[in-house]
């Protein structure tokens, strides 16, 4: 299959691009958006150097990008590489000691340092912290009820319990953009890091930090009412019309669904769940005015619209 080319634009419409753009400028210039890294975009060697490209442009027109990641397939392929089982329980990886020495390394060590590093080929403005520096992320340990009514252990898996944003206002005040990896202290024992899910990492750090905006890359279009029926795609919607949804939901999406959820009724203005697969998602949605994907709103907003 040939490879989609980018439409070509004439002089007319270069300039019709830049003025839209000009104005979502004006709108968000002085707000922080916090971004969801993942999926293809963070697999793809291009879709890597689009994605780098588009946080640049954003931090260069005065907003303050902040990135979350994960880094699951990577996780996964270390761990059969050195012939480390982690079953997944409920859809959630069980997370061993051994195995959680394997996630901090391969979060903090590999995914981060390769994100860290295209973002700087240009400009030296990224800095790469894990959820456990300045106890950015501190968490309790998961707990869940199987079918039968007995208690699941997930192991070193957290969930969150407070956010303390210092350490990455101090990098927006220096003029950074602060990567942070999904790995959070245990509340019961300082000595413990957790593995998090990084939606709810960068939904969590997105209400602590304020943010006007947060956008989750995933490896679909955005959220559909009757998946996978294309024509059942939401393009805008609310709280309360995703809760409506319940069972319809993919159970994929689940997360990203809740932590859209817990981003707006934490008083975030906008969450938008895009196409990582997409060059230059993140640019489509923040700066034109059709943006792409999914964006979730308040249901005031959606009522006063």
């Amino acid at each position: 299959m040939a490879e989609a080319q980018a439409p070509h634009l004439n002089s007319e419409q270069r300039a019709r691009v830049l003025g839209e753009a000009l104005g979502w400028m004006r709108e968000f210039r002085g707000d922080i958006v916090v971004i969801k890294y993942g999926g293809h975009a963070m697999t793809d060697p291009d879709a890597q150097e689009a994605f780098a490209s588009d946080v640049q442009f954003l931090q260069h027109v005065g907003m303050f990008p902040v990135v979350v990641h994960g880094g699951g397939p990577q996780v996964s392929a270390m761990l059969d590489k050195l012939g480390i089982e982690t079953p997944f329980r409920e859809g959630v990886r069980v997370t061993t000691p051994e195995a959680m020495e394997i996630v901090r390394m391969v979060l903090t060590g590999q995914v981060q340092r390769r994100l860290v590093s295209r973002l700087n080929q240009r400009d030296s403005l990224a800095v790469g912290i894990s959820g456990e520096d300045g106890a950015l992320f501190n968490a309790k340990r998961r707990t869940g009820v199987d079918e039968k009514g007995e208690e699941i252990d997930f192991g070193l898996v957290g969930e969150i319990t407070s956010v303390d944003p210092s350490a990455v206002l101090e990098l927006l005040d220096a003029g950074r953009i602060p990567v942070i990896s999904s790995i959070a202290i245990d509340q019961d024992n300082a000595r413990q890091v957790l593995n998090i899910n990084a939606d709810a990492a960068a939904s969590a750090l997105a209400v602590a930090l304020g943010a006007s905006k947060l956008l989750m890359l995933t490896d679909v279009e955005g959220v559909y009412s009757n998946y996978p029926d294309p024509d059942s795609l939401l393009h805008h919607t609310t709280p309360s019309q995703l809760r409506a949804l319940g069972d319809a939901i993919s159970s994929g999406m689940i997360p990203k669904v809740q932590a859209c959820l817990q981003a707006i009724e934490g008083g975030v203005d906008a969450v938008h769940v895009v196409d990582g697969r997409q060059m230059h998602s993140v640019l489509i949605e923040v700066m034109t005015d059709e943006g792409t994907g999914t964006m979730v709103v308040p249901d005031s907003v959606e009522k006063d619209a």
